[in-house]
């Protein structure tokens, strides 16, 4: 065999769909790697014979072995805080109120407007650090804090540039329909019309992003313009998605589904004909909740209808200033459980194939299974519920990216 190097005395959480097993779990098993690619998994009694003296061996100490966790949804580049915000709302002052007195995500697009690219670059290099520990080898990024052409291409260059220079993969998504710019405040049409006409075809033209995405709440955009700026994305050949269903239900998550979104994100207040709606066009449901934790929300996204109508379910950070300031995806497979009852096999699959299904790369991440990017973590853990179960001690100890050991 001519492997690159060769993994044992470990076990492994597939996540493999076709393995009936909970987890996928291939227990005393084994895994191969060649050029970056998975070339064998299985039983360690069935490995095929090798030169141990040509291959390198890692042994994992009875450990577990995951694919390389994905967080499907953050707002990892900004500049600024809002810690003022947050003790507003502890005196008192809701998430809509500060919004509509000007703080919100306003605040967070006046500091993004004055940061340049390298206080960007290196703001979100070390909240990237962060998760890489936690055994993020894949990340989505969003724009959104710029609300103008020029701040918003800055953005996206950033999130660009951290992929070039950080082991870990960055998906990037244009988020200009996020909020009202304040010049635009009593010119809500004329904004959405700047997002499709100016934004939307520079961000095209540099190949900036990978998809777009779009606030559609009450204090942001409405339904019909939701709809604009997605069709006009979609035109563009953007794959597209939505936050919806957060505040309020305004039939975003349908709409989205309709037009063939990826994932429609937050869904708290998301029916059951909009969980159908999912269900049939193969839309991934987002849960972020690191949001719902931080803003003390009490509506619970519709878990058992989503679970009923088999529509994937995708577990992120969301992190962002205002709403989820957690640089921790593995927290989030905790509150996912305690939060929204998910079972740790649910939540893990949240981080690992819906993820990628959400991001549109499940050919090739997510699962543990021959011929799939070698990108995966060894866990100092005796079951995968584990990484839901307890959090504060990183369990995580090598993370291998493109069959490359990063991190250790």
């Amino acid at each position: 065999m001519s492997w690159d190097h060769v993994w044992i005395d470990v076990n492994i959480a597939t996540m493999d769909p076709t393995n009936s097993a909970a987890y996928g779990a291939i227990a005393d098993a084994a895994l191969a790697v060649k050029d970056g690619k998975i070339a064998w998994i299985g039983q360690r009694k069935d490995l095929p014979e090798f030169d141990v003296f040509d291959i390198p061996v890692y042994r994992g100490k009875g450990g577990w072995l995951t694919p390389g966790l994905i967080d499907a949804h953050t707002h990892l580049v900004f500049a600024g805080s809002r810690a003022n915000e947050f003790e507003m709302r502890l005196e008192g002052a809701s998430y809509e109120d500060i919004a509509r007195a000007g703080g919100g995500i306003i605040s967070t697009v006046k500091a993004c407007r004055e940061a340049d690219a390298a206080e960007l670059f290196e703001l979100g290099r070390q909240r990237l650090n962060a998760l890489a520990k936690e055994g993020v080898t894949t990340v989505e990024i969003k724009s959104g804090y710029g609300l103008d052409t020029e701040t918003e291409i800055k953005l996206l260059k950033v999130a660009r540039e951290l992929g070039k220079h950080h082991h870990v993969d960055v998906k990037t998504t244009f988020l200009g329909a996020h909020a009202i710019p304040p010049e635009f405040k009593d010119n809500v049409e004329g904004y959405v019309d700047l997002v499709i006409n100016d934004m939307l075809p520079a961000v095209i033209e540099q190949g900036l992003a990978d998809a777009a995405d779009a606030f559609c709440e009450n204090i942001a955009f409405n339904l019909d313009q939701t709809e604009r700026v997605l069709t006009a994305a979609k035109d563009a050949g953007l794959e597209i998605k939505l936050h919806a269903e957060q505040l309020s239900n305004m039939g975003g998550s349908a709409m989205a589904a309709k037009l063939g979104a990826k994932s429609v994100d937050h869904i708290e207040y998301l029916d059951e004909a909009g969980v159908k709606a999912l269900a049939a066009s193969g839309t991934c449901a987002t849960l972020l909740p690191g949001a719902f934790y931080f803003l003390r929300e009490t509506q619970v996204p519709p878990i058992e209808l989503l679970r009923q109508h088999q529509v994937p379910i995708v577990v992120a950070s969301d992190f962002n200033p205002g709403s989820s300031p957690i640089c921790s995806t593995l927290l989030m497979l905790n509150m996912a459980c305690t939060l929204f009852r998910l079972t740790p096999e649910e939540a893990l699959k949240g981080t690992t194939i819906n993820a990628a299904k959400a991001l549109g790369i499940e050919q090739n991440l997510g699962v543990l299974s021959e011929g799939m990017q070698a990108d995966f973590c060894l866990w100092d853990i005796t079951t995968p519920a584990q990484l839901a179960y307890s959090y504060g001690v990183n369990p995580c100890k090598e993370v291998i990216k493109n069959g490359q050991l990063v991190h250790q």
